[in-house]
């Protein structure tokens, strides 16, 4: 499958498998939805990984080949509002839609060599939290060139660069290397080539020593404080912390009693 979805112990990685440059496809888009639903439901797995097949690329964006079925002005606008009939109508817009909407709340690392470009780097920017790039890394938004403008809505890419950076970006469509994407802090880390799966899964493996609980509920804080102002985010993130910490009340219990008993 395009999209090969593996799980070792506590950490998933995803790998998008399609050529040299591993364009995304529609069915592609439905397979990485698929492992994402089951990656977020799996509560033994706690991180995940996600990186391109090969050297060349991690992705290179959509596959601008793959034929489109034809389809009349209404059957567009039906699909634009609604979305896919089924699991096997493969067309625009299709099931990218629900890979970038996905409410997640597990950590995801982004392991980049060669190019991310277009949707490739639509689903780096929605689709993980943490990236190592490494040294041949560049990553752009071409879509300009071909009138098919949109994606700083798409990937509210002002969240993730400096205005200026983003902007230039964007209305020239040319890429930037690793090295500016972590002078920006697109990326984490810079590292050989050969060694970009290798980082990632260390951040992994610190990542999954904790707890399941603890990591979805501060992320969940991260995520929906984000769109919070300061009063509702702290009150929410209070919340997600008490029903937490009563998960351990009998622990907590036990030691405080035992404190009591000492003294």
């Amino acid at each position: 499958m395009p999209i090969k979805y593996e799980k070792h112990g506590e950490i998933a990685t995803f790998t998008i498998e399609n050529g040299s440059v591993n364009p995304l496809t529609p069915a592609m888009h439905l397979e990485m939805l698929e492992a994402l639903r089951d990656f977020t439901r799996d509560r033994s797995i706690k991180v995940g990984i996600l990186k391109g097949a090969g050297d060349r690329a991690f992705c290179a964006g959509d596959d601008v080949k793959t034929p489109r079925p034809p389809t009349s002005d209404e059957d567009r606008v039906l699909r634009h509002f609604f979305g896919p009939e089924s699991d096997t109508d493969f067309n625009y817009p299709g099931f990218e839609r629900e890979v970038l909407t996905l409410r997640r709340f597990k950590p995801i690392i982004g392991a980049v060599k060669g190019w991310c470009l277009g949707e490739g780097l639509f689903y780096l920017l929605h689709l993980t939290d943490i990236r190592v790039a490494g040294e041949s890394a560049k990553f752009g938004f071409p879509e300009i060139a071909y009138e098919m403008a949109g994606a700083s809505g798409f990937t509210r890419l002002y969240r993730h660069l400096p205005r200026t950076v983003a902007m230039k970006m964007l209305m020239t469509g040319d890429p930037i290397d690793a090295v500016e994407a972590a002078r920006c802090n697109l990326v984490n880390d810079v590292v050989p080539d050969t060694q970009v799966l290798e980082r990632a899964e260390q951040i992994a493996a610190r990542i999954s020593r904790h707890t399941a609980l603890a990591i979805r509920l501060e992320m969940e804080a991260f995520v929906r404080g984000e769109d919070l102002d300061s009063n509702t985010a702290y009150a929410m993130a209070d919340h997600l912390y008490r029903i937490q910490r009563m998960k351990y009340r009998d622990w907590a219990g036990a030691v405080e009693f035992e404190s009591e008993g000492k003294k």
